[in-house]
């Protein structure tokens, strides 16, 4: 499915009379005209429609591929984690918030004031919107960014499905405790980010484990390795290999001090007197904001699927709606 884009000639000439202007109509008085036409009944009922359903985003959230080659010039220094390879599938699980308007004020405010606080250290990049100035959502990581082979795909994505209906993990809200910094795996890059508060149902380390799981049955890393500490925040992504099946994080762990909303980067580390100090933002209003999650987003490649997470109760005749 795609978008159809007509130009602004095309629009304005179905609205155009047909009678050709008289020589003494000025462009002034075209002008009056076009601004006092009456909206048609159908201009006026589609304001009226519903919004677009969340699962479009979904349709057009990867950008065109400019190149397969390593460019960082063409990423703000930037450089591809993994290389691209056909027959290679670039896979990603992750909660994702899209920001309410008023949200993204506050986040934006945030990003700004990080910024100021940083004037003579690294140059850090905002995360909320693209290059174009359009909105992106924020997301929170349930793995780190693994490779399927193509015949992987449709089984790996069965089986994220499957494991959601038994694990029987329901949405759930989390709030903001506050800021830090962490780097990708590889060091390459530093991400300003939102620590969230641990949920009232544990979902975010359900979802690890549910998450960590189907990874290891297609030999895959999970998140973050079994000897963590995560209440030193100092979380490690498991090392990535397909040759041995990586052991998932005990049943019980808490790895809650893992979990980030990045909203901004740089390619430099901040020194321990910078992050300090944007640490220290007040973030009052960011907390009493509820981000509510009701799906487990799944990428592979250019493809994004939604699993939605069970909103009904299973009796003995079968499901039933809350």
């Amino acid at each position: 499915m795609a978008l159809v884009k007509y130009s602004d000639s095309e629009s304005d000439a179905d609205q155009l009379p047909t009678k050709r202007l008289a020589t003494n109509d000025a462009p002034e008085v075209t002008k009056k005209r076009r601004i006092e036409r009456k909206p048609t009944h159908s201009e006026s009922k589609s304001s009226s429609l519903p919004p677009l359903p969340a699962e479009f985003r979904d349709l057009y959230a990867t950008s065109s591929r400019i190149s397969v080659q390593d460019d960082p010039g063409l990423h703000d220094g930037r450089k591809r984690v993994i290389p691209h390879v056909v027959g290679n599938w670039p896979t990603h699980i992750y909660l994702e918030w899209y920001p309410t308007t008023a949200e993204l004020a506050l986040l934006a405010d945030v990003v700004s004031k990080s910024a100021d606080r940083l004037q003579n250290g690294p140059k850090i990049h905002s995360l909320l919107y693209s290059d174009l100035g359009a909105q992106l959502p924020l997301h929170i990581s349930l793995s780190r960014p693994i490779v399927l082979v193509t015949e992987e795909r449709h089984a790996f994505s069965a089986l994220m499905e499957s494991e959601i209906k038994d694990w029987d993990i329901r949405p759930f809200d989390i709030t903001v405790e506050g800021l830090d910094w962490v780097s990708n795996f590889e060091r390459t890059r530093w991400f300003l980010v939102l620590r969230p508060n641990r949920p009232s149902n544990d979902g975010l380390n359900s979802l690890l484990r549910l998450c960590n799981r189907s990874l290891a049955a297609f030999n895959q890393p999970p998140l973050y390795d079994n000897t963590t500490n995560s209440s030193t925040r100092g979380c490690r992504k498991g090392q990535q290999t397909r040759t041995q099946r990586p052991a998932a994080p005990a049943a019980n762990r808490d790895f809650s001090g893992c979990f980030h909303l990045s909203i901004a980067w740089s390619l430099e580390e901040p020194t321990p007197d910078e992050k300090q100090r944007v640490a220290d933002i007040n973030l009052d209003k960011l907390r009493e904001i509820k981000v509510p999650f009701n799906s487990i987003k799944l990428k592979i490649g250019n493809n994004i699927h939604n699993l939605p997470l069970p909103t009904t109760v299973i009796s003995e005749g079968g499901f039933v709606g809350l």
